[in-house]
């Protein structure tokens, strides 16, 4: 297995969790977003992932080379390959209330927030420094917001009763952003306990970016 992401990804902290989750091993490769314009663009990356994004995950499936570009997709696969430690309730029900949590941040707030959006805003519109951090807080105040009230009536230790999930893992490397962008957090109790109760687990400490190799 190979992970292609940067130690700041969102979207590749989210898949490193769920590797260490399930006590799975695979090769991390380094594409650095920003130095020399973003290594994200050059011609080799773009051969694995026409999206120009991180991460990309390789696998071998007896057959021959997999290659999975979206982390909610990468995360599923391996909950499906891998079956241990799952990731998702057994459940019906409640597994579409894990997956509904884990979109409301992986395809709702963190697109607003992405590092190519960022930069269109500055780069192509014009946007001030401060608006562009107005625009930033926005988005996750308002996701935030309703996830806190969805976390008030499921949460137990974790987002969903006591066992990590889909949603933990995508709930952690948000926050870690909200925080990197000091965003204020006091109105999301829940929101902060949870993150508290997964960096006690090695799983998410270990997959923190300044864990990661090309952590500069």
């Amino acid at each position: 297995m190979k992970l292609y992401g940067y130690w700041r990804s969102s979207a590749a902290y989210r898949v490193r969790i769920a590797l260490n989750l399930k006590q799975l091993t695979a090769e991390h490769i380094s594409v650095h977003l920003v130095n020399n314009g973003g290594e994200q663009h050059s011609e080799v990356y773009h051969q694995l992932n026409p999206s120009d994004l991180v991460p990309t995950f390789i696998d071998n499936n007896g057959s021959g080379e997999i290659n999975l570009s979206q982390s909610l997709a990468i995360m599923e696969y391996l909950d499906e390959k891998h079956p241990q430690q799952p990731l998702l309730p057994r459940n019906i029900e409640q597994r579409a209330i894990v997956r509904s949590m884990a979109q409301a941040i992986a395809c709702e707030i963190h697109p607003l927030d992405n590092l190519r959006v960022l930069q269109y805003l500055v780069n192509e519109m014009g946007v001030s420094e401060a608006d562009k951090m107005r625009w930033y807080h926005h988005w996750i105040h308002l996701g935030f917001a309703a996830l806190e009230q969805q976390l008030s009536q499921y949460s137990g230790r974790f987002c969903f009763g006591d066992t990590p999930s889909l949603a933990d893992i995508c709930l952690i490397p948000q926050v870690y952003n909200a925080k990197r962008f000091n965003l204020e957090l006091a109105a999301y109790p829940n929101i902060v306990r949870i993150w508290d109760e997964c960096n006690k687990l090695t799983a998410f400490a270990d997959a923190a970016p300044e864990q990661q190799y090309d952590a500069t």
